[in-house]
Formats: C-alpha cells, structure tokens, sequence
C-alpha cells in the first residue's frame, strides 16, 4: 500500500537539502571601510584647510597686500613756444626718441627777418655809443655838473653860519640853497644822458636775444628721452604757442600707485621691501620699495570730495595711495603707464 507524504513533510526536506545560503552582514564592513576612508579624506582636507588658513594669517600680520594697483609715469606733453606752418615732422606715433631729438620743425621766415632787424637796431645803438665826440661831450657835462654842484654846496656851507648870526638875509640864504639844488639837478640829468646810451645799447641787445631765441623755438626738441604717443600735429598744419603736438613717455622713469585701505597703512614705512607682478607678464615677479604716502587720501583730491557732515552719512574705508619705485627696469618687461599690477608689502 503506498504510504502519503504530507506537503509540510516534503518542505521541511527540502529545506534541509538546500545548501546554507550566506550571511547578510557580511557587506557591512565594506561600507563601514567606505566611510572610513571618506572621514580620513575629509579630516586631511579639513587639517589642509586650517594649516593654509593658518598660513595665511601669519603671512597676514608681516604682509599688506592690494590689486588696487597700477604703474605710474610722467607724460610729458610738446607744445610749441611760438607759432607758424609745419614744414617738417621727423617722428612716428610709438617712435623712441631721446632728449634734445628735434621732433617738429616750424617755417622760420618770419623770424630771421625779425633778427636781421634787431640786429641792424642794435649796430646803429653801439655806433652811437662809439662815437667818442658825443660820448666825450657827454662827459664833458657830467664833469661841469659836479664841479657846480660842489661850489653850490660849498658857497651853502658858507652861508648857513652868517645867516644864523645875520649878518647875511633870509634872501641871500634862500638863493644859495636853490643855486645847490639846480647844481644838484643839473648833474643828475647829465649823468642820466650819459647813461642813456648805454640803456639804449642794452635794450637793443635784449630784442636781438629774444629774436634769436624765437628763431631756434622754430625748432620743437624733445625735453626727455621716451616713446613718442598721442601725435596729432601733421605737415603742413599751422600751430599756435602752447597748442598740444605730442606727449613722450619716458618709460625708465616709471612707479607704482598701490591703494591700499587706511586700516592697512599703520605698518607700512618708507623704504619697505615690495614684491610685485604684472598681470601682462604672468609669472614674473618684480622688486622694489616703498618711496612715500599720501598726505590725504584719494578721494580728497577727487572732482567731488565726500562730504560727512550730512544726516546720511555712511562710513566707508578709504584708500591712501602709497608710491612705490621698483628696483631696476627690465628691459625684457617694460612697465608701462596704466599697466595693472599685485602688490605686496613687507611690513615687518
């Protein structure tokens, strides 16, 4: 007969037969592994964030640093001291020129004819001055005048005494004293025509120099050596005195104005080692050294200072501009007018 097994029975067969699967847990030291190296990561970051931090502190209390910075230099402008056409231009916009370098040539007609002519002036001035008759009579005259002054003098010091014992009028002291003051009168103008020849040789000597100065302003030199920019005269062209030609830039004299906040200046002295770079010549690192500060702050010499007596005041950091001359110029890195730089100050 056969024998009936049970569903239950047969489960619980099967389940014995089945191999024991694996356990669960085992994948928890994987992720516990996983957030270990995660915490180790974030812990070194966190110690590199604090050592930079640190870093930077320290490097803070010894170093002021701005990129409110850039290079300074003169701009020299060219302008005419007199006036006239263009004949001549022997420059270029970018040119590099060096000081005493004609630059603009001006028609110089006009101005020797007017030198011929002070010149003639002046020959006809040291003629008369030559002439020995004239100038012999003139002395002549000086030398009478003297002598009559004296004698009047003389003749007053001999009447003053009679005149207080009376023995001599009121009348008579009166006509001595103007006798001595016509004497006195007589050789100052004869001393004064003897004297106006050589004014007027004088006079006639400085027209001739200003003539002849005003023909070499025909020529306009360069003041300073530099690169020649901003050119706008042209051949041809008539200027007047004083009007913008040019403007040369001599670029071996050049600084630095560093703006930095007034709460940033306590420390910083003149003579102060400086480290510098220019965001045109990416990693090129530039000395110099503080050279001055600022009297007053940027913004009093703005074109509209602020004002704080107003109910609306609001409190603002100012900058003081501290100049900066670098070393030594490097010919392979040129620092020009109006070039950006990073400054760094050592103030300790």
């Amino acid at each position: 007969m056969a024998t009936t097994i049970e569903p239950e029975t047969r489960r619980d067969s099967a389940a014995k037969a089945a191999p024991p699967a694996s356990p669960a847990p085992a994948a928890e030291p994987k992720a516990g592994g996983r957030r270990r190296i995660v915490f180790s990561v974030m812990g070194l970051a966190l110690v590199a964030l604090l050592a930079l931090g640190a870093r930077r502190w320290i490097y803070g209390l010894s170093h002021v640093s701005t990129d409110n910075a850039q290079v300074d230099g003169h701009i020299v402008p060219i302008l005419p001291k007199v006036g006239g056409f263009v004949t001549e231009v022997r420059i270029d916009e970018n040119q590099g020129v060096k000081a005493g370098d004609t630059l603009v040539v001006l028609d110089d007609r006009d101005y020797r004819v007017r030198l011929a002519q002070v010149e003639a002036d002046l020959a006809v001035a040291l003629a008369g001055v030559s002439n020995r008759a004239r100038v012999g009579q003139a002395e002549a005259q000086v030398e009478q005048a003297q002598a009559n002054a004296l004698k009047a003098h003389a003749d007053l010091d001999r009447v003053r005494p009679l005149a207080l014992q009376e023995i001599v009028s009121k009348q008579q002291l009166d006509a001595v004293e103007a006798a001595a003051r016509a004497a006195d009168a007589a050789l100052a103008a004869a001393q004064a025509a003897l004297v106006a020849a050589d004014a007027r040789v004088g006079a006639a000597r400085a027209a001739r120099d200003q003539a002849a100065l005003n023909l070499s302003y025909t020529r306009v030199i360069a003041p300073s050596s530099g690169v020649v920019s901003k050119k706008t005269v042209e051949l041809g062209q008539l200027v007047q005195p004083g009007q913008p030609l040019m403007s040369v830039v001599p670029l071996e004299d050049v600084w630095l104005t560093a703006n930095l906040k007034e709460t940033e200046i306590a420390d910083v002295k003149p003579g102060e080692p400086v480290d510098f770079t220019v965001d045109a010549y990416p990693g090129a690192h530039f000395r110099g050294h503080v050279q001055s500060l600022s009297p007053a702050t940027g913004a009093r010499f703005s074109l509209l200072p602020p004002d704080n007596a107003t109910g609306n005041f609001t409190k603002v950091v100012q900058r003081v501009p501290v100049r900066i001359r670098p070393d030594k110029v490097d010919p392979t890195h040129p620092l020009r007018p109006g070039m950006s730089v990073v400054v760094t100050i050592q103030t300790k």
